[in-house]
């Protein structure tokens, strides 16, 4: 264990910290904000500045910065990602200590997650899938919902660093339960946005005040944690990503594959996977997810 100490935390782990985008970049600052020795390691240079500007350590590789680490937690965008840096010679499971405990935050598909538990059963390493929603402001904020699939002497372990970066915190199940949660979570989050925009294309041809009607929509049984959040995209046609429509095409894939491989039906959910596909095939991939509202202007005449 790292000797980074103080009175409250008489010892706490050396992280090794693999993914520093959108939401790894905040993440990890808020974990050596918390006190943690961090060694990071992403693929941009301007993002290993940011973290050593903000007192964490910049590795040159993979195995260099898993070499010492008691913990290492990974951040990227798919499962072909996270199987990329886990297996293989230059990968985590290759490099990281055995004992070590390796906390995946990536929202990928619940199979791979339970694959990557059992290789790691040969090297000795412990696996937590703990994949979050909150997007980008969840993220700084501190206020993450983190749901994690694994063992429960695992978890306990990892709950102080899960404190550092949210606030929802649950054991979902074994391994692979946070991703199926995580399906579940996105489903819900397109359905709730795929409204919300529907509302709002409906109210401005209507000539009401779209600021006025978003408030008081938002503070009866229509309000929702996706309202608050979005809002301010929708009234300004702001779709600077806090999590682009490619992500959430991506996870839109795994919860169709998920549920029809344990038999449940999605069928609103199967209508706005393919309206964000469609999204996606328009060239708006990199846009936020509230730019879904950009699809219902384009069905109702709008020439974008």
């Amino acid at each position: 264990m790292s000797k980074h100490a103080d009175s409250s935390h008489p010892t706490r782990p050396a992280v090794a910290w693999i993914g520093l985008g959108i939401m790894g970049s905040p993440m990890s600052e808020n974990l050596i904000k918390a006190g943690y020795d961090v060694t990071g390691f992403t693929l941009e240079q301007d993002k290993l500045d940011r973290l050593t500007a903000a007192g964490g350590t910049a590795a040159g590789s993979i195995a260099e910065a898993v070499r010492d680490a008691d913990v290492v937690i990974t951040m990227v965008p798919a499962s072909p990602q996270v199987e990329a840096i886990a297996y293989g010679p230059d990968g985590i499971l290759e490099n990281a200590r055995a004992g070590t405990l390796l906390i995946d935050m990536s929202s990928i598909t619940p199979q791979t997650s339970v694959d990557l538990a059992k290789a790691a059963v040969d090297k000795g390493i412990r696996v937590l899938d703990a994949p979050v929603s909150g997007g980008e402001a969840g993220a700084v904020e501190a206020v993450l919902s983190i749901m994690v699939g694994g063992g429960q002497s695992d978890f306990e372990e990892a709950e102080p660093i899960f404190d550092a970066l949210g606030r929802t915190i649950v054991l979902c199940g074994p391994h692979g339960s946070g991703q199926t949660v995580k399906a579940a979570n996105q489903l819900i989050v397109a359905v709730n946005i795929q409204a919300c925009a529907e509302a709002v294309v409906f109210l401005e041809k209507s000539g009401v005040d779209l600021a006025a009607a978003l408030d008081v929509l938002n503070g009866g049984l229509a309000g929702s944690t996706v309202l608050t959040r979005k809002k301010d995209n929708f009234l300004n046609r702001d779709f600077k990503p806090g999590f682009r429509i490619d992500l959430h095409h991506k996870d839109m894939g795994i919860v169709t594959d998920a549920a029809r491989n344990v038999g449940a039906a999605l069928p609103v959910g199967a209508v706005v996977a393919q309206l964000v596909a469609s999204l996606r095939a328009q060239g708006d991939g990199g846009l936020d997810h509230s730019a879904l509202l950009r699809s219902v202007e384009r069905l109702s005449g709008a020439q974008l």
